[in-house]
């Protein structure tokens, strides 16, 4: 016999797995997954698609065959059911029209639109709401969303390889051919090119455009290109470069009021302040909910040291340089370590 919450937990799992089947699409929208359940079956599941479709308790409950049952049938949804209208109107009216009387929500939604006058409704309307079923989970899978309502800012996001004795980059001598130093395998290779389509937006320094020539682009799976970002407070970048070649959008933040750089929009910084809040601040104005920062070295560890992080995704080879480039410095709290056969990652929170 299950105890108590179990069930709970179990419809609340589902509706987390079909909200991250639209990881990266819903933009500005929050991620969402919803089931509907009658004496224990699930009779009716739906997800958010992209921002002016149906939300997931709508397509949760279109999806029902028999009607009559939702009545007696409890909603599941790992985020508060909007009450406002927008391009759709209110789930949480949707959810009363249809004669729903228990939803049990993941979190509520702090977001100005909304902010818990959502559950308000369903209550006042007579529906019993549990919240809070898989809570923690339920902020992490929205934490671009949250972070974006919340601390006006996107949700900002540290990656790099580093040796297994703790170097970024080896050293190369001047002059010498530039390319990008693979310390991690294909299948990892192919999961960072995921974990790019999931965001709005990429940066890396000046050093590594140059030296690496990054395209930033998403090619080893299918999904959106992010904005791709440059900090180059000379603003010298090599011309020719493989990201002047790909169609997107590219934005350079310098302090070098001359800069001139092809097919690329150009922000000028303020000298007193520092890159890492100006470079949030711009994103945040711009509706971009979360950036990625791939390097270089100097460009990760700026960002440490100013606190302008949430999460770090570390892989460490199992190759060996022997000298180099150091690798950043962090501390945080380990969520979860992964193998892969010639490297682990693991991904670090800012708490």
């Amino acid at each position: 016999m299950s105890k108590a919450g179990d069930d709970d937990v179990k419809f609340m799992g589902r509706c987390l797995d079909l909200a991250r089947a639209a990881e990266g699409m819903t933009y500005p929208n929050p991620l969402v997954g919803s089931v509907i359940v009658h004496n224990d079956m699930i009779i009716g599941e739906g997800f958010h698609l992209k921002a002016g479709g149906p939300h997931a308790e709508e397509n949760a409950i279109l999806s029902v065959k028999e009607k009559e049952l939702l009545p007696k049938s409890v909603l599941y949804v790992n985020l508060e059911p909007c009450s406002h209208y927008g391009r759709r109107p209110p789930c949480a009216e949707l959810i009363i029209r249809t004669g729903i009387k228990t939803v049990v929500i993941g979190t509520p939604d702090t977001s100005e639109k909304v902010s818990g006058r959502g559950i308000e409704l369903l209550k006042n309307a007579g529906c019993k709401v549990k919240v809070g079923v898989l809570g923690e989970e339920s902020r992490f899978i929205n934490r671009r969303f949250f972070t974006f309502n919340e601390k006006k800012r996107p949700y900002i996001i540290l990656k790099w390889a580093q040796s297994s004795d703790g170097f970024i980059d080896i050293l190369r001598k001047p002059g010498a051919e530039r390319s990008p130093t693979w310390v991690i395998g294909k299948a990892e290779r192919i999961l960072v090119h995921r974990w790019r389509a999931a965001e709005q937006s990429i940066l890396v320094g000046a050093g590594t455009f140059n030296s690496d020539n990054p395209e930033l682009t998403v090619r080893n799976w299918k999904g959106p290109n992010p904005v791709r970002l440059v900090l180059s407070g000379s603003g010298n970048l090599k011309c020719g470069q493989s990201l002047f070649k790909s169609p997107g959008t590219n934005i350079v933040f310098t302090y070098n009021m001359n800069a001139k750089i092809p097919d690329s929009k150009v922000v000028l910084m303020n000298e007193n302040i520092d890159p890492s809040v100006q470079i949030a601040e711009y994103l945040y104005k711009e509706g971009i909910q979360s950036l990625i920062v791939e390097g270089g070295a100097k460009v990760l560890s700026h960002f440490i040291s100013t606190g302008m992080w949430d999460e770090a995704i570390v892989f460490r080879s199992d190759k060996i340089f022997g000298q180099g480039i150091r690798a950043p410095e962090i501390k945080g709290k380990i969520r979860s370590e992964t193998k892969f056969s010639s490297s682990t990652y693991k991904l670090i929170l800012n708490h």
